[in-house]
């Protein structure tokens, strides 16, 4: 067999990467690497030849008449030519012969992989399914990435060694810092939720004296009408200045007026009562201990927290079925619940203030509308040989404009775990709470032009 020269073996070429800063998104066409193609008709001791020339070469790509082939590294090499006889066999066989002793496990990974990702591959591979590719040298194996444009190169593992050692620092610096937020947040809302505790207490007081001395005064104020009332049927003559008097202050006015005057005060203090209940419901946010709470009860109160944002431009429709008490951490409920109907309201707002775009006729078709749904949910689990189990469903939606397709799948993304670098907002915040505190689930489900749906499930124990 006659084989090409070892001069026509390209050299390789080194691939500086990218010059931007690595993150918990990069991918490993962003690290350096070698594109180094050999033909399998090449001989052992050619491949020597080139791997002693380029001694920081990894290994090679092998190629079949420019078709990928599979890959040899420097390591494997090496091992089999220390075998005895080794050298003067393998120097003389082609390539082709070399690659089928050279029997690893080729990890083969797209360009755009994520780096961590990559990582965790590579390390699987010291336990491959097949016992006889398994080997902890495998470790040190490099990697084929395929790239976009079919072509292959050659990542040496100690680059995706340093690579993911950054990522790791940067993601414990990430995780450092972001629990060291949490910390504070909820160190403040504590004390927030102290604070107010406080002040809903001295709140409280002054309504309870107004609340209770109600019923007093009313009983006094009836007792004072049947006495005058007593006066004017005994006395033969009412004196003058006495019916000038009475048509001063409007006597026949007041003696029907004040009965409903009372009972406005009444519901006055009975609102602000509900509403300081309400607000140090939701502030006891530094509760350890789950206990069952009335779901229904939660969501009343957050309503009556925030009907200064909503008024009369956006409706409340609530279709509560009967719940078994929930057991949870109250105050992070009363957190999920706060921050799910705000976001409804916030997606309202722009739809509450142009009510002049609608037309007279669809003006309570088109008005703004969150809609809070209550029931419990049986899920089969059959299959896993566990009983139904049952869930309570808090299914909040509004009619917005809703998202697109690749607003939605951005959004759910946001929600995900492994976005550890972005800000947590309210949604996230809800989506952890729910999820991670509460083994529950939470979906979003939206469409461009009919609102948004998010619905909660938490399990009953």
């Amino acid at each position: 067999m006659q084989h090409q020269p070892r001069e026509q073996i390209l050299p390789p070429c080194l691939s500086t990467g990218s010059n931007l800063d690595l993150s918990l998104d990069s991918r490993i066409e962003e690290l350096p690497m070698y594109s180094s193609t050999v033909e399998i008709t090449f001989t052992g001791e050619e491949l020597g030849t080139y791997l002693d020339r380029y001694p920081q070469l990894p290994g090679v790509i092998l190629v079949e008449q420019g078709t990928y082939y599979g890959m040899i590294s420097r390591r494997r090499f090496l091992e089999l030519l220390i075998h005895p006889q080794g050298k003067d066999f393998f120097f003389q066989q082609p390539l082709s012969v070399i690659y089928s002793y050279a029997r690893t496990a080729i990890l083969k990974l797209s360009a755009n992989t994520h780096i961590l990702k990559a990582m965790q591959l590579a390390l699987q591979r010291c336990s491959p399914t097949d016992t006889a590719l398994r080997s902890p040298q495998a470790l040190t194996e490099p990697i084929v990435v395929q790239n976009l444009d079919n072509t292959y190169c050659l990542l040496d593992i100690q680059e995706l060694h340093l690579a993911a050692w950054l990522l790791r620092g940067i993601e414990a610096q990430i995780r450092h810092e972001r629990s060291q937020v949490q910390i504070i947040q909820n160190e403040k809302m504590a004390s927030l939720g102290r604070l107010v505790d406080g002040i809903t207490h001295e709140i409280l007081d002054p309504v309870g004296f107004i609340w209770g001395n109600l019923t007093y005064v009313s009983n006094y104020s009836q007792d004072l009408l049947k006495l005058i009332a007593a006066y004017e049927e005994n006395l033969p003559e009412i004196p003058q200045e006495i019916n000038y008097l009475k048509e001063e202050i409007e006597f026949d006015f007041l003696e029907k007026d004040l009965s409903q005057s009372l009972s406005s005060i009444k519901t006055g203090a009975q609102r602000l009562k509900k509403m300081v209940t309400s607000l140090q419901n939701f502030c006891h946010m530094d509760a350890i201990y789950q206990k069952p709470i009335d779901i229904h009860f939660c969501i009343d109160n957050i309503l009556l927290l925030i009907v200064s944002r909503v008024k009369k431009e956006i409706k409340i429709v609530k279709n509560y079925d009967t719940l078994p008490p929930v057991l949870c951490f109250p105050g992070e409920l009363y957190q999920v619940f706060m921050n799910l109907i705000s976001h409804a309201v916030d997606n309202l707002l722009d739809v509450a203030v142009t009510p002049h775009l609608y037309l007279e006729s669809e003006e309570q078709k088109n008005q703004p509308k969150i809609e809070i749904t209550t029931s419990v949910v049986s899920r089969d689990m059959t299959n896993d040989n566990i009983p139904d189990s049952r869930w309570v469903s808090i299914c909040i939606a509004d009619n917005s404009a809703g998202f697109s397709e690749s607003e939605q799948q951005r959004i759910i993304a946001s929600l995900s775990a492994n976005k550890k670098s972005e800000p947590e907002n309210s949604l996230s915040l809800s989506h952890r709470i729910i999820t991670t505190r509460h083994g529950g689930e939470f979906n979003l489900r939206s469409q461009l032009g009919k609102g948004t749906e998010i619905e909660i499930l938490l399990p009953l124990l």
